[in-house]
């Protein structure tokens, strides 16, 4: 198997993994997560308080550091979700890696992560099941091909419950 296109950013603990499909082409170029500058994923990190300034999408290595970790449902794949091989996304590898590291919440980045990890159907918000412990919410895609179905109110309430749970943040 060949090398991740990102590589995960995980450590033990921290109070949020971000889960998306697979790198877009973009980020795949760069190197970087959410790199497309129509993605609004950085931008709503930081509009709804959980990075204390916005962070440049090369920056995602710092990422443990404020509390939250970022990974892909299928790591060695690229490109928008229509043009992913069958059988791209790792569940079983995603759900090794949560247990490993025991985040106190896993979210989707789309409707379509949270469905295919799941194996379900999933609305936006928490889902009624844990793995091992972690939460489970699944957030609306920051994709710009995603506006349609935009809500930042669904990152807030996200934002909201970690915050409320992470000692000494600040908005």
């Amino acid at each position: 198997m060949t090398d991740a296109i990102l590589p995960d950013v995980l450590a033990p603990g921290l109070a949020v993994v971000f889960c998306g499909t697979a790198a877009g082409t973009r980020s795949a170029r760069e190197g970087a997560y959410y790199a497309h500058p129509g993605n609004m994923f950085w931008r709503t990190l930081h509009g709804t308080g959980l990075t204390p300034r916005l962070l440049a999408p090369a920056e995602f290595p710092l990422a443990p550091s404020l509390g939250f970790g970022l990974t892909d449902l299928s790591k060695h794949h690229f490109g928008n979700d229509n043009e992913l091989p069958v059988g791209a996304f790792d569940v079983a590898g995603l759900r090794e890696k949560i247990e490993r590291f025991r985040p106190g919440i896993l979210a989707f980045t789309s409707k379509h992560a949270g469905r295919s990890a799941l194996g379900a159907a999933a609305d936006y918000g928490w889902q009624d099941i844990t793995w091992e412990g972690t939460r489970l919410f699944v957030l609306p895609s920051p994709s710009g091909q995603a506006r349609r179905s935009w809500n930042i109110a669904m990152w807030q309430a996200l934002a909201d419950a970690v915050l409320a749970h992470s000692p000494g943040t600040e908005r």
